[in-house]
C-alpha cells in the first residue's frame, strides 16, 4: 500500500512492476519543467583572483597541482597532460591566462567542452592558450591518454 501511495506522487519517484514486485526507480530529470529545483544544492565559490606577486615557479607548481586534481577524471588526464607538455616553456601571461581558464569557471564540463570543441568557447576565454588547449586535445601524434602522467618528469635533469 505504502508503494501504491509513493507511485501516485508526481515526479517523486518512477515506478515499475516487475515480476510482481514493485521496484522504485530514481533518476535525474534533467531541465524537466516539472522540476522545481528545490533538491538542487548551490555552492558558492569564491570568485578567482589574480595573482599577481606569486613567484613564476610557485605558480607552475600551483598549476600542475590544480590540471591533475579537477572534478572530473576527463580533465584529470586532459590538462594534467597538457600541463606536462606546456607550462615549463609558457611565459608568464600565458600561465596567468591559463590560470584563469582553469579555475574562473565553475563547472569543469565547460572547459572540456571548449577544448574538444562541442561548445563555442566564450570570448573571454578565447586566447592562444585555449588555442593550444584545443590543438593539444585533438591528440593528432594519436597518444594513449589513459591516465595522468607519473610526477617523475619532475625530478629529471634539464637538457
Amino acid at each position: 500500500m505504502a508503494a501504491a501511495r509513493l507511485c501516485s506522487l508526481p515526479g517523486r519517484a518512477l515506478c515499475r512492476r516487475s515480476l510482481g514486485l514493485v521496484c522504485l526507480q530514481r533518476g535525474y530529470r534533467g531541465d524537466s519543467p516539472m522540476d522545481s529545483g528545490k533538491d538542487v544544492l548551490e555552492i558558492p565559490l569564491p570568485p578567482w583572483q589574480e595573482r599577481p606577486d606569486e613567484p613564476l615557479e610557485t605558480k607552475r607548481a600551483r598549476l600542475l597541482y590544480e590540471s591533475r586534481k579537477r572534478g572530473m577524471l576527463e580533465n584529470c588526464i586532459l590538462l594534467s597532460l597538457f600541463a606536462k607538455e606546456n607550462l615549463n616553456r609558457m611565459s608568464e601571461q600565458q600561465l596567468n591566462l591559463y590560470d584563469r581558464l582553469i579555475n574562473e569557471p565553475s563547472n569543469d564540463w565547460d572547459i572540456y567542452y571548449w577544448a574538444t570543441e562541442a561548445k563555442p568557447t566564450p570570448a573571454e576565454f578565447e586566447n592562444d592558450v585555449m588555442a593550444m588547449l584545443r590543438e593539444f586535445a585533438k591528440n593528432k601524434k594519436r597518444e594513449q591518454r589513459l591516465q595522468q602522467p607519473d610526477l617523475e618528469y619532475l625530478f629529471e635533469p634539464s637538457h
